[in-house]
């Protein structure tokens, strides 16, 4: 009589002890990967190099300047230190903008899609690379304009709401700057993009400022955005001043517009031909 054994046949489930491939690359791993690309080339763009000497000078030489030739009324350090940042919230502005339209220019672009095709971490890693340049230019412009003006003489002033003024500024250049991205990431040409943004910003805004209503005015983006600021520009009026939007508001609209920018320029940025 012969018996047959059944041959056992190893099982298919992985063995706990096995070790896994570490090759693949995770989410968080592309993340860095991208963010450390970022960092290689914003700091090799003379562009960028060229926007942050300007901050410096800028906010030490405005504010010195205001200091000493403003003599028909009272300043303290804790008002003109925030003068420059108007200034830097739109040099952050250009610098978020120029972050994808170089590469779009250069031909890099599509060389990082290449790389690495999922178009979300490039967009989440911009993003992020944008608002660490707004909240940078932004602290350099206040540290700059707090010292030009006190280099001035002028006196301190009220500095009790000081920190939370300091917060809300840097609020505005670090927005600034993902404005300036999701805007970039629409029109592609850092010509386009940077010249639609000084002409709309000093010119086209400043015309609705005067002919809109002031309940609608207040909702532009450039005038919700210097709301945030630690001062109440000579040019508003009292009636424009007495329904003003509180802090929380105008950065609630501005980043408002903010997020409607990225958005768009994200969905763009997977729909189109990085070339």
């Amino acid at each position: 009589m012969t018996i047959t054994t059944a041959t056992a046949h190893p099982s298919p489930t992985t063995d706990a002890n096995e070790p896994r491939d570490t090759t693949r690359p995770t989410r968080s791993n592309a993340l860095a990967s991208v963010l450390k690309s970022e960092w290689i080339k914003l700091s090799t763009v003379r562009a960028n190099q060229a926007l942050l000497v300007l901050t410096v000078i800028g906010g030490l030489v405005v504010s010195w300047a205001v200091a000493e030739l403003v003599t028909d009324k009272v300043l303290t350090v804790s008002e003109v230190g925030f003068y420059w940042t108007t200034i830097t919230s739109a040099l952050a502005t250009i610098a978020g903008a120029l972050l994808f339209t170089s590469e779009v220019q250069h031909g890099t672009l599509a060389t990082a899609v290449t790389a690495r095709p999922a178009r979300g971490v490039i967009a989440l890693a911009k993003t992020l690379t944008a608002a660490a340049i707004g909240l940078v230019l932004g602290l350099l412009g206040l540290v700059t304009g707090f010292a030009g003006s006190a280099l001035g003489g002028l006196a301190a002033g009220d500095t009790s709401g000081l920190p939370a003024s300091l917060g809300w500024a840097l609020l505005f250049t670090t927005l600034s700057a993902m404005l300036g991205l999701g805007v970039g990431m629409i029109l592609r040409h850092s010509a386009v993009a940077v010249g639609g943004f000084l002409i709309w910003g000093f010119v086209v805004e400043n015309l609705f400022h005067v002919f809109l209503p002031a309940q609608v005015a207040r909702f532009l983006p450039y005038i919700a955005g210097n709301h945030l600021l630690g001062y109440n520009p000579d040019f508003e009026s009292a009636k424009a001043l007495a329904i003003a939007l509180t802090q929380p508001q105008n950065a609630l609209v501005f980043a408002g517009y903010t997020a409607i920018a990225l958005v768009t320029g994200t969905v763009l940025l997977h729909r189109r031909d990085p070339n």
